[in-house]
């Protein structure tokens, strides 16, 4: 009788581990089936343009990833032997003008700055303008007052080197 029990132990046991392993390996299964659509669903390659601007010894280069609700992208002031300003920004485009806040490493010191850019033909002309702090970052007083033409201006540039 006690060996029959025992049977009947050790058969329910197995019983059970058997049926806890099945599902495990079918959820796992369809897990590897569905992340692919997933992953491809969601893939989203940006139109991108890039930038660059030598002056004397000083380099600058601007990478502009537009997606279809934002703009991202990269964009660095090299200058020759002074403190270099090198990051990201994100931001939007309204027809030709790029205007986005710009975070970057300088001196050591993470900072953030509105930039803004027009956009034409094969040239990104940089925009200047008063400036003032706002809750932590340096913004434009007025958009409708800044001056495009007098300052960085870059030429369209292969993004291979970015």
């Amino acid at each position: 009788m006690r060996k029959l029990r025992l049977l009947v132990v050790i058969g329910t046991a197995a019983m059970m581990a058997a049926c806890n392993n099945e599902p495990k390996q079918s959820t796992e299964i369809a897990t590897t089936v569905d992340t692919p659509k997933t992953v491809e669903n969601k893939i989203m390659i940006p139109a991108s343009s890039c930038y660059t601007a030598v002056s004397g010894k000083d380099t600058f280069k601007l990478k502009v990833e537009v997606f279809p609700n934002v703009v991202t992208g990269k964009l660095l002031y090299d200058f020759y032997e002074k403190d270099s300003n090198n990051g990201e920004f994100n931001g939007l485009i309204h027809g030709d003008t790029l205007l986005a806040d710009y975070k970057f490493m300088s001196e050591g010191k993470l900072s953030t700055r509105q930039v803004i850019f027009l956009l034409k033909d094969s040239v990104a002309i940089e925009g200047y303008g008063d400036m003032e702090e706002k809750e932590g970052k340096m913004v434009f007083k007025n958009t409708s007052d800044l001056t495009f033409g007098k300052g960085l201006l870059l030429n369209k540039a292969d993004c291979g080197g970015y």
